[in-house]
């Protein structure tokens, strides 16, 4: 005997909501119903602690994805993410979009499978160093040392390309902080935020620099195909990160980078 029409609805029903997030595609709407947006990150720094310094952020993906939250009025969770499972956490559900730096071959690699939805936010790598470095060509960064900040696109690029020393560091203020200290001879950071650095008196010490190859990454959502109404949302979202919001969130960037050197710098630049 087969039970009533209403009691199996009731168990299709029951069923639906307990299976997994994977089993679904994330709309807007269940987003705003969970309260939360989960977004996969290359890097999820670590919460600050009460007392502890304060350390802004290395990439602009942690205020993207907060503004994106804010605009939704949920939660922000970010989960750390790598080249290897990125594209199984998305598709699982464990993440309901992605949030990279994407060079090109990334890029096309990822979009195969997967909707990309790029901001307007682009930069190549930059190295600087003391005016009076010795260092005037590339091949001499071979042996010495190069601060990067940890979870960084650069992280690894250095050592090898030109076999240099990377220092890594936690935060962009440490690794800057290193090179004034003369701690590295060199940095690497976006030069969106780092040729604003520059512009900065206490800076132009710092203003000697090699060009490196262009490889530029732009910040990009990606979304499963499936999900029609999130992926639309996300595009009309980069739409609005017009040039004022970018040239506001670098000026706030530089302003707080700096601050946070300035205010750890116990030692004078002429060592």
């Amino acid at each position: 005997m087969k039970p009533p029409f209403f009691f199996r609805r009731f168990l299709l029903l029951l069923l639906a909501c307990t299976l997994p997030l994977s089993a679904t595609a994330a709309s807007l709407q269940q987003i705003r119903q969970r309260g939360q947006l989960v977004v996969g990150v290359s890097y999820v720094a670590p919460a600050h602690v009460a007392g502890a310094k304060y350390r802004t952020a290395e990439s602009f993906d942690t205020t993207v994805a907060a503004d994106l939250a804010q605009r939704l009025g949920v939660r922000l969770h970010m989960v750390k993410v790598t080249m290897r499972d990125r594209q199984q956490l998305l598709a699982q559900g464990k993440v309901d979009l992605l949030l990279l730096n994407l060079k090109q071959a990334d890029a096309e690699a990822l979009g195969a499978s997967t909707r990309l939805l790029p901001t307007a936010y682009q930069a190549n790598p930059k190295l600087i160093m003391r005016s009076d470095t010795d260092i005037k060509r590339l091949a001499q960064l071979r042996g010495r040392s190069v601060c990067v900040a940890q979870g960084g696109t650069y992280v690894g690029s250095m050592a090898a390309a030109y076999g240099a020393v990377e220092k890594v560091y936690k935060a962009p203020a440490d690794a800057l902080l290193a090179l004034r200290t003369g701690a590295c001879d060199a940095a690497v950071h976006d030069d969106t935020v780092l040729n604003g650095m520059l512009d900065l008196p206490e800076w132009k010490k710092f203003s000697a620099s090699l060009p490196l190859p262009a490889s530029p990454a732009t910040l990009t959502f990606a979304v499963r195909r499936a999900d029609t109404g999130l992926g639309d949302y996300l595009q009309q979202t980069a739409g609005t990160l017009d040039s004022s919001y970018w040239a506001g969130n670098r000026k706030k960037w530089i302003s707080n980078v700096a601050f946070e050197v300035y205010l750890d710098q116990n030692v004078p630049d002429c060592h």
